[in-house]
């Protein structure tokens, strides 16, 4: 598979027609629907979009959980976004920084007379204020902040980043909606954040926990003139209101937009796709590549922590197995020890032949030279994405066959987003990542301070080398050492590339496969 095709969006319509509501809602979904802060004008549009669980926050520095970003872009804007083809394009700037011959000063400019959602006009100090904030606060920014000599205000429209060294991801990182730098007003910084005040096409209008967050149309947005592509573009906002509602599981998710209870709902499992694909009114969308599963080791604390045991864990994985019984249909996966396909500047086959070995004797060779005790491995995962506890039930088996001893900590997504912070509760996690072209913005671990807690002398040495070189050309063949040092050492293991599977009512027109999936410039027919 060539980059180009990578980025293709493979899309099944099922036949459409109109279905009506007439069902029994039952339970969270009915609480949900039917809440008393529901209330709209008759001739107001509004979605419910089903999403895996509930977010752990509204603050999109606060996490870099893919839920908290999908809902929030929506209320809060970047100063860079991604086009359809994964280019990097302005948002909330007017154009592409100027850049110093050096490349080590960006100088931005604001785009004029955007409308905060408390009325006033989008400001410089506004700016300022929140990447100070994201700096401050989130891995990537943390990361970045090391090289980030100074954030001022030029003009009242002007911003300059000035650097200590030269970093080519500058902007990708800014553009990335996960663990976002979102610009809020700056009256509003605050951790944590009490109000929720962006430039979106949305503004927050309320959260009842496990019930839903209710997004509502900001009608003096101010949207940019280009024509949509991708995060890129114009946005508009066709819905008056967007109801994100928490539906932790995963066949709830797929009754519930095959019944016409969800105009959208994230994150099916596969074994659903022939129901939803011939069910009607509803259209079974699958994007491949979505992302790809990623298995963290905690480098820190705990058996892992010892490097040699995690070579032992990465020989005993049967990569191939572990995707088949996450996805069932190679359709849904590929087997690919690359981090990047052909084409892509990044592609490299540096440390692959330690990738997908299956190897339970050699493991336990590793792990005798370890002198491991037995101590438990823990792999903390959740059912609510149901790939997720699938993959650890498979990967538990091989590393017990290796001669690991496995405990098995299955929670809910919010409480593993919680104790993956705790280096003393856990050993290995599962969870996988968006699909993105630039190395340095997934998976957080090649940054500092993200869970996992990396850092060695091998990895600031490749890393260093590669975000120190700005020509793209001679960045790729850096990637590569950056590939090797993560198979040597292995901070995570990739597992592969998967598919993402949505359901999306007919009645939903204009939406567009993305991996944060977002809801401006779609409609609600009537």
């Amino acid at each position: 598979m060539d980059w180009e095709d990578c980025m293709k969006f493979r899309v099944n319509r099922s036949a459409v027609t109109r279905r009506g509501l007439g069902l029994a809602v039952t339970g969270m979904a009915a609480a949900a629907l039917f809440a008393p802060g529901f209330a709209w004008a008759q001739n107001s549009t509004s979605a419910n979009l089903a999403m895996v669980g509930e977010p752990q926050s509204l603050d999109p520095m606060a996490s870099t959980a893919d839920l908290v970003g999908l809902i929030m872009q929506h209320v809060y804007e970047p100063l860079f976004t991604f086009d359809a083809k994964w280019a990097v394009q302005p948002m909330l700037a007017a154009e592409l920084p100027k850049m110093s011959a050096d490349g080590k000063t960006y100088t931005i400019e604001i785009r004029k007379g955007v409308k905060l959602h408390n009325g006033r006009d989008l400001d410089a100090e506004d700016v300022v204020a929140s990447l100070k904030r994201w700096v401050e606060m989130t891995p990537r920014g943390k990361a970045l902040g090391k090289s980030i000599a100074s954030i001022t205000a030029k003009g009242p429209l002007t911003v300059e980043i000035a650097l200590s060294d030269v970093q080519p991801a500058l902007l990708a990182h800014l553009a990335l909606p996960s663990g976002f730098a979102g610009i809020m007003a700056k009256e509003s910084v605050a951790n944590p954040l009490v109000d929720f005040i962006g430039t979106g096409p949305y503004k927050f209008r309320e959260r009842k926990p496990d019930q839903y967050v209710v997004l509502m149309k900001h009608d003096a947005y101010s949207a940019r003139s280009e024509a949509p592509s991708g995060y890129a573009g114009k946005r508009e906002a066709k819905i008056d209101e967007l109801r994100f509602i928490p539906v932790p599981n995963a066949n709830t998710r797929v009754e519930g937009v095959v019944a016409g209870q969800y105009q959208f709902a994230d994150q099916l499992p596969v074994e659903s796709n022939k129901k939803v694909s011939t069910a009607s009114g509803v259209a079974a969308v699958l994007t491949m590549p979505y992302g790809f599963p990623y298995f963290p080791t905690n480098t820190k604390q705990g058996p892992m922590a010892d490097a040699k045991i995690r070579q032992a864990f990465q020989m005993a994985l049967n990569d191939e197995e572990i995707l088949l019984a996450g996805f069932g249909d190679p359709k849904f996966y590929s087997v690919a020890g690359e981090h990047f396909p052909k084409g892509s500047p990044f592609y490299s086959t540096a440390g692959v032949e330690k990738y997908n070995k299956g190897d339970a004797a050699g493991a336990k060779k590793l792990l005798a030279e370890a002198k491991y005790d037995g101590t438990p491995i823990r792999i903390l995962n959740s059912k609510q994405y149901d790939f997720h506890n699938r993959m650890a039930l498979v990967m538990a088996e091989q590393l017990k066959a290796a001669g690991f001893k496995v405990t098995l900590e299955v929670v809910d997504w919010a409480t593993l987003i919680q104790r993956r912070g705790d280096p003393a509760l856990w050993d290995v996690y599962i969870t996988h990542s968006a699909f993105l072209p630039e190395p340095m913005l997934s998976p957080p671990q090649l940054g500092d301070g993200a869970p996992g807690w990396w850092k060695t002398p091998a990895k600031d040495a490749a890393l260093a080398a590669f975000n120190s070189e700005p020509d793209p050309a001679k960045r790729g063949a850096l990637w590569g050492k950056v590939q090797q040092v993560v198979y040597d050492e292995v901070p995570y293991i990739r597992a592969g590339n998967f598919a993402s599977l949505s359901g999306v009512s007919a009645k939903m027109k204009g939406y567009t496969p993305m991996p944060w999936p977002a809801f401006w410039n779609v409609e609600i027919s009537k």
